[in-house]
């Protein structure tokens, strides 16, 4: 991605209250990042009707695995942003009552985008965020990037569906193998040609491009407050 300036909002990270118990393990996650392959393969399209593609999804077979719920993610980087110059990630997530730690970065063989958006991700959940953002804070890290959206999480088989609704827009994302994406974004009525494989701050960066916004992260206050130029 070019190196346009992320911002330095530090956000808050959730704390969790609850302890989980030993029967807990032997449940089916309630979160789609939990569902953590080798290589993480997604592709991204633009969604213009939410509804319409809900009704897709039921009648294609998916199953609701987690109702739309607020996401809040801080991106940490080097001041110099050495981390976004490899193309390379390393996130606190709060969502559906969860906090994750993921780092993803581009795979060892074979290209990071081709058809497909393909990376190397390490993910783990963490019981206090706020602790773990403070470590990265005092290791000389930054927030660098701040982003939010509703998220809704549908499954099929292998793979799963995300809407989600970004103060940017409404995206969905398809993860699975690439013959599994390719299979379920024909059930649902998705030409390859609307695949996208640009992350959120790409999409960010290409926004605040088009319409000249003056807004350093990916969130509903920081969008709504820098407003569109008359």
């Amino acid at each position: 991605m070019t190196a346009a300036p992320y911002g330095a909002a530090r956000g808050k990270h959730c704390r969790l209250a609850r302890r989980i118990s030993p029967g807990a393990l032997n449940q089916p996650p309630a979160v789609y990042s939990l569902l953590t392959m080798p290589v993480e393969t997604e592709i991204k399209f633009r969604v213009d009707d939410l509804s319409g593609l809900t009704r897709r999804l039921e009648a294609a077979g998916f199953t609701l695995q987690t109702p739309r719920s607020f996401e809040s993610n801080v991106l940490y980087d080097t001041p110099d942003r050495r981390m976004r110059a490899r193309t390379e990630i390393l996130r606190i997530r709060t969502y559906a009552g969860r906090c994750l730690l993921t780092h993803k970065r581009l795979p060892d063989i074979g290209p990071g985008e081709d058809t497909h958006k393909h990376r190397i991700e390490t993910e783990t959940e963490v019981s206090d965020g706020d602790a773990l953002a403070q470590v990265f804070l005092s290791l000389g890290l930054v927030a660098a990037f701040r982003y939010e959206k509703w998220r809704s999480e549908w499954t099929y088989g292998e793979g799963h569906c995300v809407l989600d609704e970004t103060p940017i827009g409404n995206y969905a994302e398809l993860e699975g193998s690439a013959e599994w994406i390719d299979r379920a974004a024909a059930r649902l009525g998705v030409d390859p040609a609307r695949y996208i494989t640009l992350s959120y701050g790409r999409l960010f960066d290409l926004w605040r491009g088009e319409h000249h916004s003056t807004a350093q992260d990916l969130t509903f206050a920081a969008v709504a407050q820098a407003g569109l130029p008359k």
